[in-house]
């Protein structure tokens, strides 16, 4: 599916932390919509060429852009990379596409994340520091800084989390991270709806990604897949479907939702 087709053609979309899991999959998943997409990576540059290597072959476009989040000027150096991105893709390929503009943006999906694992007493002050600037405070600022280069009518994504619904002990200072990102979806969405811009969370259940080697333990994975309804672990596509669901006109009437995307998880909870 070339650039010229698709339900995302002539969207330009941004997606944190899209060299691997989840974030990988979205992104592969709207640039095969269409969209030329902005691969963002934190340290791993190769995994990042990789991916957009894998939206090209398949017939989309994209680029990779690197900057670390969670640390002070994060978001500036995101938007940078982004800025300065877009004008080496434009210089290098082809026109643009009908609908897009070089140095504006249609869809951000905040999908960048880090763990912090163990019970209350088990959380260090420097732990629960790094979870919250990472998974909190980095999309608060990319979002307000990036507010400029978001097109009327545009998206935002914000991949949280299904502990937010279910009481997980062990995840305590991470789930408060992805509560504080549920609450940010809501504001937002009353916020920018004057601008048609949608604002929508989604709530992912245990996906089966390198960032969760656990699942090698048969045990365990068997343990993790009963959670569903479908007794199954999901899979980053399950995830970057009901993304790219968002990130189209179909969900034009859709905004200011925290969308559980768990397979049903601890439904009888």
């Amino acid at each position: 599916m070339g650039s010229s087709t698709g339900r995302l053609a002539g969207k330009t979309a941004l997606v944190t932390g899209g060299s691997r899991g989840i974030g990988r999959g979205i992104a592969e998943r709207l640039g095969r919509d269409g969209a030329l997409v902005a691969v963002h990576y934190g340290r791993n540059a190769a995994a990042a060429e990789e991916v957009v290597e894998t939206i090209e072959h398949a017939g989309g476009r994209a680029f990779a852009i690197g900057a670390e989040l969670g640390v002070p000027g994060g978001a500036e150096a995101l938007w940078a990379a982004f800025d300065a991105g877009l004008v080496r893709h434009w210089q290098a390929g082809p026109e643009p596409a009908a609908g897009e503009e070089p140095g504006e943006l249609d869809i951000l999906v905040n999908n960048a994340g880090t763990g912090a694992y163990g019970r209350i007493h088990e959380v260090t002050g420097a732990d629960f520091d790094k979870v919250f600037a990472v998974n909190a405070r980095a999309p608060f600022f990319v979002v307000q800084q990036g507010l400029g280069r978001l097109r009327d009518g545009g998206r935002i994504v914000n991949v949280s989390s299904g502990v937010t619904r279910v009481a997980f002990p062990t995840a305590v200072a991470y789930a408060m991270t992805k509560g504080a990102l549920n609450t940010l979806t809501l504001t937002l969405a009353e916020e920018l709806g004057p601008r048609g811009i949608t604002v929508n969370a989604v709530l992912p259940g245990v996906v089966d990604t390198d960032i969760n080697p656990w699942l090698d333990d048969p045990r365990a994975r068997a343990g993790a897949a009963a959670y569903s309804v479908f007794d199954r672990i999901g899979e980053a596509a399950d995830v970057a479907d009901i993304v790219s669901f968002l990130a189209s006109d179909d969900a034009r009437w859709v905004t200011g939702q925290n969308l559980d995307a768990s397979g049903g998880s601890n439904l009888g909870v």
